[in-house]
């Protein structure tokens, strides 16, 4: 219980004054200099307003994680993160992140059999915290799109605030709604399906960068099917988004 009050006191000095002795000691000052950032990131994006940016021009981060399960507050973790850079309909190949994460526990059977992903390669990755600053200087003020991005975005917000107590202030779009808007007929809007039905080669499913890159692709080809009916903006493309 004392160390709970304590933890609570130094909480609020570094809400009140940013990085504070109080915090480095409590949790190591490299994690409180990467905790210390990604608050800052997080302020900062806030402020900031893409809805006017064209689309034709704007800057976006195509990730894809992978994770022991579907429920982060279940004790389920990230054990990989992917992601890609993209300039307007440009993909920037040598832009890329990849990198495994500790995840603390035990890679279950079926996530190695579906990810490749074993537990000797997890116990030499670096921690959540490491990653998640990487990722997120990678990122920068650049929107995120994920497909099917719920699962994604579940368990980077939970990341998120189990570090460094934020929330995820960045911009999520799905391209599986931008898909439902474009095809709004088809029966299955599966990753799969969508990069079959688009002559996108399907290289390793369930490889956090291979997915994104995939994922990418698929961004590619809507972005410029949303461009010719002269949607210009994110605003505009959100506004016929919450129509469907």
């Amino acid at each position: 219980m004392k160390e709970q009050r304590s933890m609570g006191r130094m909480w609020h000095l570094y809400k009140m004054g940013g990085l504070t002795s109080a915090i480095a000691g409590a949790v190591g000052a490299q994690n409180a200099q990467q905790m210390a950032f990604i608050r800052s990131m997080s302020r900062e994006q806030r402020k900031d307003s893409i809805m006017d940016t064209p689309l034709r021009d704007m800057e976006v981060v195509v990730f894809d994680l992978e994770t022991t399960g579907f429920y982060p507050t279940n004790g389920d973790e990230i054990i990989s993160f992917g992601a890609v850079l993209l300039k307007g309909e440009q993909l920037i190949p040598e832009q890329t992140f990849y990198s495994l994460v500790n995840p603390k526990r035990r890679v279950p059977k079926h996530i190695t059999e579906l990810t490749g992903i074993t537990n000797a390669m997890t116990e030499d990755a670096p921690d959540l915290m490491q990653v998640l600053h990487d990722f997120m200087e990678f990122v920068g003020k650049r929107m995120l799109i994920a497909h099917a991005s719920g699962h994604d975005k579940q368990f980077l917000n939970a990341a998120l605030w189990r570090t460094s107590k934020v929330n995820l202030t960045h911009r999520v779009l799905d391209t599986m709604l931008v898909a439902k808007w474009l095809e709004p007929n088809r029966e299955s809007y599966s990753l799969d399906d969508l990069l079959e039905s688009s002559g996108i080669e399907i290289t390793t499913r369930h490889h956090a960068l291979e997915d994104s890159i995939m994922t990418a692709k698929l961004w590619q080809n809507y972005l410029r099917r949303i461009l010719s009916r002269n949607v210009i903006t994110l605003g505009d493309l959100y506004a016929y988004l919450s129509k469907h």
